[in-house]
């Protein structure tokens, strides 16, 4: 009698499978794939006699059942029936992204079934951000799973926000999830076309001027200033005991430096070497104590000299004082 095409195919192939693990094959209907084995019982290859006909669907069962006793297999079983019929509901019913944003992706659903769900969020360097902050800018809610969550996506979410300057994520598996921030101080204010703004060190803009606890930063004026605080703070240390006396800084016409003072008084830099026109400065209020004159400027742009602009109180009263110097020479 003519053997069955079945027959054909008794040889057994050798697939290696690792002790507690499922071989990866096909598990479609008419498929090979490889049952759980144990390694102590493994053997080579060898010519395997098929068990008859009707012993087959017996032995198919036994397989099938120590396939379901592997641990996680009936849950994540269920998750795929339930999420499964749950889909085909929603597809059928034209409501895919309503079901996605009420209960998460299907794969995370599945994932959250299996232990990966986000139970614990450590957040740390939070700075002047609160935790609802950094949590609404991650992105990350309940209906994510750790197991598909996208750390670098998440990074670059946070590095976004003008108060972080760097950010780490890390997921600790199965449910932990770490975000380490290194966030960006308040350095110095910055005011532009009228609008005052607290900027870090780097010169992003962190916030608008709102607390009067700010007052006391470093303050510059003009277009790119905030760019150039490295400059201006050198600027500063150059002032040396005029320090005090520096309200702010003004950057004109993105070239060249003018100091606004305490009392009023506009000090004109020059492009080139601003410290040796500062040490010139400091030179002429200790002889002459000009800070302290009735002058609205003082220009030190044009090297070796000196010009001071007068207010109009002091040139008018400098202009009569003269007038009569000169009518009492006349009388003489």
């Amino acid at each position: 009698m003519r053997e069955p095409v079945e027959a054909l195919f008794d040889v057994a192939h050798p697939h290696p499978v690792q002790a507690g693990s499922i071989h990866a094959g096909s598990l479609q209907p008419g498929a090979y794939s490889a049952p759980y084995v144990n390694s102590t019982a493994s053997q080579p290859a060898e010519r395997r006699v098929r068990p008859p006909a009707a012993a087959a669907p017996r032995a198919e069962r036994g397989r099938l059942s120590r396939l379901a006793a592997l641990p996680g297999i009936g849950t994540a079983a269920l998750a795929l029936l339930f999420g499964g019929v749950g889909f085909a509901g929603v597809a059928h019913n034209g409501g895919y992204a309503e079901f996605v944003a009420r209960n998460g992706a299907p794969r995370d659903i599945v994932a959250r079934a299996l232990g990966f769900s986000i139970e614990v969020v450590t957040i740390s360097g939070l700075g002047e951000l609160s935790e609802g902050d950094v949590l609404a800018a991650s992105g990350v809610k309940p209906t994510h799973s750790l197991l598909f969550l996208d750390a670098e996506t998440i990074r670059e979410r946070l590095t976004a926000l003008p108060l972080v300057e760097s950010a780490r994520v890390l997921k600790l598996y199965p449910d932990r999830l770490i975000i380490a921030l290194e966030g960006r101080r308040p350095f110095a204010l910055w005011q532009r076309d009228g609008k005052l703004s607290v900027v870090a060190a780097d010169g992003v803009v962190i916030d608008e001027m709102r607390d009067e606890r700010f007052l006391g930063l470093p303050f510059v004026v003009g277009e790119g200033a905030e760019k150039r605080l490295d400059e201006y703070m050198r600027l500063l240390e150059a002032a040396g005991d005029l320090k005090s006396r520096v309200r702010a800084g003004i950057l004109v016409s993105g070239r060249r430096w003018s100091l606004d003072m305490t009392n009023g008084v506009e000090v004109k830099l020059p492009e080139q070497d601003p410290e040796a026109a500062l040490a010139v400065l400091q030179r002429l209020q200790r002889e002459a104590r000009i800070l302290d004159k009735d002058v609205i400027s003082i220009d030190l742009r044009a090297p070796g000299r000196v010009a001071a602009r007068l207010s109009e109180e002091a040139a008018a009263a400098r202009a009569a004082a003269s007038s009569r110097g000169s009518h009492k020479g006349g009388q003489t």
